[in-house]
């Protein structure tokens, strides 16, 4: 459902943009004694399929909460920069929350989130997976868009061979492919540079960080398997030495 919004923005690919890209969020719980919203900061990843995930304490009041009643929000804008703090992309991602064992979400989230292995072992510690039931994104005027968890999430049906190998294949281009990854990110999503490395792959884009930045690329057609990915990312190194400084292939 949108509202006024221009005939050239594309609200699904600029919502996904932001989760994927996101290193913090504010989570919305209920307090089971008053029913008020309770709003707290987290850090946050995801998870192949665009899945938010957090790494909660059970000494924190919003855990004490989502713990009594399931439905929450996050709220994701994109970073700070100077001017009108209302002008700033965000979009607003409303679910449900549960505790998960999936190996790749501890994983995928220390990839982000590096720091936070120093205490993601304690016993207090759990990972969480928000399950979207639909996203509100306000990113200007005439760019507001009411979107169905469908439009924020990525299809990851028929990707076991792909999901199998992401691990190995993140290791293997951080270790080896430093100079690539810095191409993807400084010429295809026009970031500055860094020491960029690989967080994430699912069957739309590779995600990248340096530091406390984050870039997104998708790639030219979605991967299905892990036989075709080399394919993908020598292609995607081929453009992006051919490319000007501009960016060019960002998504979301």
């Amino acid at each position: 459902m949108a509202s006024d919004t221009a005939p050239d923005f594309d609200a699904r690919a600029t919502a996904r943009h932001l989760l994927r890209t996101a290193f913090q969020a504010a989570l919305g719980t209920l307090d089971p004694d008053s029913g008020a919203p309770h709003v707290s900061l987290v850090t946050v990843a995801t998870l192949p399929d665009g899945a938010p995930v957090l790494l909660l304490s059970d000494l924190a009041v919003h855990t004490r909460n989502l713990k009594a009643d399931p439905r929450v929000s996050l709220m994701i804008s994109e970073p700070v920069r100077p001017g009108d703090p209302l002008a700033l992309a965000r979009v607003t991602v409303a679910g449900t929350i549960a505790r998960t064992e999936e190996p790749a979400a501890l994983r995928r989230f220390l990839a982000r989130h590096p720091d936070a292995g120093g205490y993601a072992a304690f016993k207090d510690f759990s990972v969480y997976r928000i399950a979207p039931e639909q996203a509100h994104l306000v990113a200007g005027f005439g760019r507001i868009v009411t979107l169905p968890a469908a439009e924020l999430m990525t299809d990851v049906a028929g990707c076991d061979a792909l999901l199998a190998s992401e691990e190995g294949a993140i290791a293997h281009m951080n270790q080896d492919h430093a100079d690539a990854l810095s191409l993807y990110a400084t010429r295809l999503a026009g970031a500055p540079d860094g020491d960029w490395r690989a967080t994430g792959l699912d069957p739309e884009g590779i995600d990248l960080v340096a530091g406390t930045l984050a870039a997104r690329v998708t790639f030219p057609e979605p991967v299905g398997a892990g036989g075709s990915l080399r394919a993908v990312l020598v292609d995607l190194a081929r453009r992006a030495r051919g490319a000007s400084g501009a960016a060019a292939g960002v998504a979301g």
